[in-house]
């Protein structure tokens, strides 16, 4: 992509009403292989727990299908939530995949289950408060560091880029205080976006891996070619919002609604608003404006467009049509 801020795909891998998780997998390795043609510079997945809708549960495998059909694109996790794993498990995946695709793996981690109250304890997770540790340990399995003990096999020597995520203050300042690129979860949770970006330029510590600080802002993309179409498009991801809002989520994704939006109650209607804030809903010309502000608001040096929809050859089209706005910034 020719202009100068990096534009990615963050996948949940969507299993569709009426689908299979065979067909799920199917369609991320469409949409990588497809925003590796329209020049994206990354394609993460995000790992999620418990969730009938989202396929990314088991990332790492994921990823391995991905990059089996693409050749260039950065493949990686958007993110790993560390406290459910064993670091060391983690350096062995990571290390395996960066060996299967030597310089495209992305290793983005996040402290957060990825699932609720019952699934994280069905998968042991961890003392959040004990994230930053993890974070060390880590790093010295990727670096062969003697203090490990005994050498990640695979793992030692692999480098694959790794990025703090976050959706508050904690994510930016941890990141910051590591001298990590930080990516905020603003495609979801936007209330805190201008303070974490600001918290973690002002706290961030130079590293041997990041001389000055580097921020990724997520945001969703429902792009059409006429607004009526993409407002349809996005009642599917409207409707995955009020569904987790109001204790019915988890289902598989659903096919769009006519207006449905409109036909809300009020109080759904002003969450949704709240919610996806950091949204464009339209024609290119709508992206382009948004991104515009987007990046005038935040001095994000990438962006990464979310945007789950049941259509999935609408999908990849809609990221062509975001690709095409990048490009004319």
């Amino acid at each position: 992509m020719s202009q100068s801020i990096p534009l990615s795909v963050l996948d949940l891998v969507p299993v569709l009403e009426g689908g299979t998780l065979h067909e799920a997998y199917g369609h991320a390795a469409a949409l990588a292989a497809h925003a590796e043609g329209e020049g994206f510079a990354r394609y993460w997945v995000a790992e999620h727990h418990g969730m009938p809708g989202i396929g990314g549960a088991a990332t790492s495998v994921v990823l391995a299908h991905v990059g089996g059909h693409t050749s260039r694109i950065r493949i990686g996790s958007g993110g790993i939530m560390l406290p459910n794993h064993a670091p060391l498990q983690i350096a062995e995946q990571f290390g395996t995949l960066d060996a299967l695709y030597p310089g495209r793996i992305d290793l983005a981690l996040g402290r957060a289950p990825g699932s609720d109250g019952r699934v994280a304890m069905a998968l042991r997770h961890g003392d959040p408060d004990a994230f930053p540790q993890q974070v060390m340990e880590l790093q010295a399995y990727f670096a062969g560091d003697a203090r490990a003990g005994f050498p990640a096999v695979p793992g030692a020597g692999a480098k694959p880029e790794m990025w703090v995520l976050g959706s508050s203050t904690y994510g930016a300042q941890l990141a910051a205080a590591f001298g990590l690129p930080y990516g905020f979860a603003s495609h979801f949770a936007p209330a805190m976006l201008d303070e974490a970006v600001d918290t973690y330029r002002r706290l961030f510590r130079p590293s041997a891996v990041l001389d000055r600080p580097h921020v990724m802002v997520a945001c969703n993309v429902f792009a059409a070619d006429t607004a009526d179409e993409a407002r349809f498009l996005a009642t599917t991801m409207q409707q995955g919002f009020v569904a987790l809002r109001t204790g019915q989520g988890g289902g598989l994704v659903r096919p769009p609604v006519e207006n449905y939006y409109e036909n809300l109650p009020a109080p759904h209607r002003a969450m949704l608003d709240q919610v996806m804030a950091c949204t464009a809903i339209g024609t290119r010309g709508d992206v382009e404006a948004m991104l515009r502000r987007l990046i005038a608001r935040t001095g994000a040096d990438e962006i990464i467009v979310a945007g789950q929809m049941f259509d999935q050859e609408a999908r990849r089209r809609s990221f062509s049509i975001a690709a095409a706005a990048m490009r004319a910034l």
